[in-house]
């Protein structure tokens, strides 16, 4: 237990890029990662300002280049300022530019009903960041025996030299934290914590909440927007123009997020239905279990095999198991 707590003391450390006792490096990077968000969008907002004669369609990509250049401007000045941003500090930033957005400027327009559906998403958004941030992927301490099965090259022979080790545990390595976890799928820079056994669920589950939380804010700033073409007009100065700038560049900062989110979400769905991890899916050359020999007259051919594989109901059932 005193190992684990010492993991997730460090793991924190690094996503804040805090290696120094002072707390000096965390606020520098907490303050960079606010600095950034807002940064990105008023450079998102630049896009309806300057192309208001596009569609709104016609301005998802080049909203989305733009975001891009922003966060590639902010690496160059990350390294000459020698501080890096948190992601986990940047997502949530965003989360609450965009809240503050709604409420200040969209609520108008929103029925009570969704109003308090919008509400409520986004404060179990930041609960949800909260829960993963802090919890347990699925620590193995190196201590265990478990560490040694890891590391060995020969993993099937491991197992079996040791009866206390069940059968394919499928404790992994993460390169980031320096830490073994159980069902290891991935790193996620963005909720600051491994993804293992222990917290795969919650993930999935926050993910989806992204998607319906951004769609909503997307309905609902879709709701103003065509409101106020009515009344503003675009390309103007004044109040009432640069708040309708800022709720389009918002909607499609959440759209472009959407996007990739579903993409990455039906990729998760996959992993569950086949019962593969990411982690494994990539680097399926690293771990006997599975790699198929297969022997030819063009000699022998190493395919790849799915040991874990139960069939869909079986791997739905075991990806809901409760894990202690």
């Amino acid at each position: 237990m005193a190992g684990k707590w010492r993991w997730i003391h460090n793991r924190n450390r690094r996503n804040f890029n805090c290696d120094r006792s002072s707390g000096q490096m965390l606020s520098l990077s907490t303050l960079l990662s606010a600095l950034l968000v807002l940064a990105s969008q008023l450079a998102l907002a630049s896009v309806p300002r300057f192309f208001s004669s596009l569609s709104l369609v016609a301005m998802l990509p080049l909203a989305g280049f733009v975001f891009f250049a922003t966060i590639v401007c902010a690496r160059w000045l990350r390294k000459l300022a020698g501080v890096s941003a948190s992601p986990p500090a940047f997502v949530l930033f965003n989360i609450l530019f965009l809240w503050v957005v709604y409420i200040l400027v969209i609520r108008q327009a929103i029925s009570s009903l969704l109003d308090a559906f919008l509400n409520a998403e986004c404060a179990l958004l930041l609960f949800g960041l909260y829960r993963i941030f802090s919890s347990d992927p699925g620590i193995v301490p190196y201590e265990s025996s478990f560490s040694v099965e890891t590391q060995c090259k020969d993993l099937p022979k491991s197992i079996s030299s040791n009866e206390n080790i069940p059968v394919f545990s499928r404790v992994r390595n993460c390169s980031k934290c320096k830490a073994n976890i159980r069902g290891f799928d991935h790193h996620c820079p963005a909720f600051g914590n491994c993804i293992g056994q222990k917290n795969h669920r919650l993930f999935i589950i926050l993910l989806t909440g992204f998607v319906i939380a951004e769609s909503t804010y997307t309905m609902c700033s879709t709701k103003f927007i065509t409101r106020s073409l009515n009344t503003v007009k675009i390309g103007a100065e004044n109040q009432n123009a640069l708040s309708l700038y800022v709720v389009i560049s918002t909607m499609l900062f959440s759209v472009l997020q959407v996007l990739w989110q579903v993409v990455f979400l039906m990729w998760h769905v996959y992993c569950i239905l086949f019962n593969i991890k990411t982690e494994e899916w990539i680097n399926w050359n690293k771990y006997p279990e599975f790699q198929l020999k297969e022997e030819s007259q063009l000699g022998n051919r190493i395919s790849f095999t799915n040991p874990y594989d139960k069939g869909f109901i079986g791997n739905i059932k075991e990806f809901l198991r409760p894990t202690f």
